[in-house]
């Protein structure tokens, strides 16, 4: 894999630099090979890490960077070995495009937390050739790291399932936060968290979200169906909450304290974190050892519950809400996206 460099020229926008200016850039993809899909990406979404990425905030960026992990497109070309897809089919490309196929983790079907993970975009395939992402017209990978999108999906709202869509679902059923009835609780209600959302309203979950803005109750509970809507700096709206939540997933990026969703949390009940706070976060033990309540982390998802993940969204109709910008725009989504100005995810049609 990644051992040639391929024929085709690509066009997509990169980063130069730490400036995170993304401007136009030509490129040539590694050449495809027996086991590998090319399709033509028609839409990529805008994933906050990108901007991290692009900015190097989290200072492993390696230029120049072609952004983008939510990729759908249409096939063109299958390897003669590919088995699984066709010219044609609607596919998609999510965090990964390699793994070592070999470790625990791949074993169970974890890819993501593989020693040896290949990004889709700032990393390097085993022999050095560069990944590029999908703000980019053409997109190669093994079969293995691509996935079918359901035919009655929208193909630009399917688009960021592929990361926003799975990082909460994955932790969602591995802790068991599915079950009909149980109460669910949501801290932040963005791009992800309006996900999380909708998972747990299909579970048949009552949703309470917790919030720091006011402004986004009427939203919360006409658009997205929240059965309660909590102000998080409303110290007595909070402590009225206590022990009344099983589940919580924590969206949130920036510092904050945990205490007061520990507090939330009923006997036995967990509560995972998805999103990436810069700096360490506290937590009293005794929050945790008076409930036996569980605090946990999780990363995106393997390959097989994404897919699954895809079906169940296409079995019950569930897409991301998303506003459409060119690919010529994509500086316009970070500096919007750096505001929260989005209501829930940016998507760039790579064709316009």
């Amino acid at each position: 894999m990644g051992e040639a460099v391929g024929t085709n020229e690509v066009f997509g926008y990169a980063a130069k630099d730490k400036a995170g200016h993304l401007a136009p850039f030509k490129f040539t993809r590694r050449a495809a090979g027996p086991e590998d899909v090319t399709f033509k990406v028609l839409h990529c979404g805008v994933c906050h890490s990108d901007l991290h990425q692009i900015r190097n905030e989290w200072k492993n960026s390696k230029y120049p960077m072609v952004p983008g992990h939510e990729i759908i497109g249409t096939v063109t070309e299958v390897g003669s070995a590919v088995s699984k897809f066709k010219v044609g089919d609607t596919v998609g490309v999510g965090c990964m495009v390699h793994s070592c196929h070999q470790c625990d983790s791949c074993e169970k079907g974890s890819e993501q937390y593989c020693e040896k993970v290949v990004w889709s975009y700032n990393a390097n395939y085993p022999d050095g050739t560069p990944t590029y992402g999908g703000y980019s017209t053409q997109m190669i990978a093994d079969e293995k790291f691509v996935l079918r999108i359901p035919d009655n999906l929208p193909k630009d709202a399917a688009a960021p399932l592929l990361c926003a869509g799975i990082t909460v679902w994955s932790p969602m059923q591995y802790f068991g936060m599915n079950v009909k009835g149980a109460r669910f609780g949501l801290v932040g209600l963005g791009g992800l968290g309006h996900m999380a959302v909708q998972f747990a309203k299909a579970f048949g979950m009552h949703v309470t979200i917790f919030s720091t803005s006011p402004a986004k109750e009427k939203e919360a509970r006409e658009l997205l169906g929240a059965d309660d809507f909590v102000v998080s700096k409303d110290e007595e709206a909070m402590k009225a909450k206590a022990k009344s939540i099983d589940f919580i997933i924590d969206t949130v990026a920036a510092k904050h304290s945990l205490d007061p969703y520990i507090a939330a949390l009923t006997t036995n009940g967990k509560m995972c974190l998805v999103g990436m706070p810069p700096d360490s976060l506290e937590i009293m033990p005794a929050m945790l050892t008076s409930g036996r309540k569980l605090v946990a982390g999780s990363a995106i998802g393997g390959i097989k519950e994404t897919q699954e993940m895809l079906d169940y969204c296409g079995e019950h109709n569930i897409t991301c809400m998303i506003e459409n910008l060119p690919l010529s725009e994509c500086n316009t989504a970070m500096e919007r996206l750096e505001k929260n100005d989005v209501k829930y995810r940016f998507v760039l049609d790579i064709e316009h």
